[in-house]
């Protein structure tokens, strides 16, 4: 394990897009909103546990299922692209279920809000191009900005407005966008022989 300052760069980047905690923010003002109260250290520990958890042994995991990684990381590129175009188009691919809102801060919002198929998905598809501790490093990072984000929602919708938001997520979206075609072009290859 080295710590590589262009991975960790890279790896926080792509996790800050997938996780996409501010364009989330009318969402989790509308959870907070329902549920009345989001307790902001406990969903970014329990987050960051499935997102550690998932760095170790989720790679263990897919291959007992019989995937290589090259597979899921094409998989998650598909997964990547499709919430990329839900951040740029502004439709809704990926349903929520209502019923989950009334145990917010567990579930959605740390599951599967911050610590999602998505996040999920980047984080095995990080393993193929990265070094473990960069990634770890970039989840930790992640989760810091996401507690932030949590703990001052209210001053941060304020602050950036619903242009601001709106803006913020179509950026974020393009960028995903760019990182889920790069992900499959590289990964592809391996897979046709």
């Amino acid at each position: 394990m080295t710590l590589d300052y262009t991975e960790l760069l890279k790896s926080t980047m792509v996790l800050f897009a997938v996780i996409d905690i501010v364009g989330s923010i009318p969402i989790l003002m509308n959870v907070k909103l329902k549920s009345g109260n989001i307790h902001p250290g406990r969903a970014t520990l329990v987050a960051m546990g499935i997102m550690l958890a998932f760095l170790f042994i989720g790679e263990g995991i897919i291959t007992f299922l019989g995937v290589d990684i090259n597979s899921f990381a094409v998989a998650g590129s598909f997964v990547l692209f499709f919430m990329a175009l839900e951040m740029v188009l502004g439709i809704e691919l990926f349903k929520n279920d209502a019923a989950s809102m009334k145990t917010a801060t567990v579930v959605p919002v740390a599951f599967p809000l911050i610590a999602g198929a998505g996040s999920m998905t980047s984080i095995i598809s990080l393993r193929a191009e990265f070094d473990q501790l960069n990634i770890m490093i970039a989840i930790i990072i992640n989760m810091v900005i996401v507690f932030f984000v949590l703990k001052y929602l209210g001053i941060l919708e304020k602050f950036l407005g619903e242009g601001g938001i709106a803006i913020l997520r179509k950026v974020f979206g393009v960028i995903l966008l760019a990182i889920a075609v790069k992900l499959f072009a590289s990964n592809v290859k391996h897979l046709v022989y």
